[in-house]
């Protein structure tokens, strides 16, 4: 993970920049020299409000069906009693 820290004239002056920035990392806005803003991609985000994709949404993402999944076959049962 980058860190990257822009004033705010430079945020003004090349978004793109910073977007792109965002991509590797949160963006530090500085104003006046204090770190005043936080820039951050949509995935970081919702990891940091805790938001999370419902079972519906995780498995309606394209390109699911291409992956092969075949789980291992189990077996639930006991071992027999012994009551002599």
């Amino acid at each position: 993970m980058t860190i990257t820290t822009v004033t705010s004239r430079e945020l003004n002056q090349d978004i793109g920049r910073a977007k792109k920035a965002a991509k590797s990392g949160p963006v530090f806005i500085t104003d006046r020299g204090k770190p005043a803003h936080v820039l951050l991609n949509i995935e970081d985000y919702l990891k940091l409000a805790g938001q999370r994709r419902s079972l519906v949404e995780a498995l309606s993402m394209p390109g699911l069906g291409d992956i092969d999944f075949e789980p291992p076959r189990v077996r639930i049962g006991f071992p027999p009693l012994d009551l002599s």
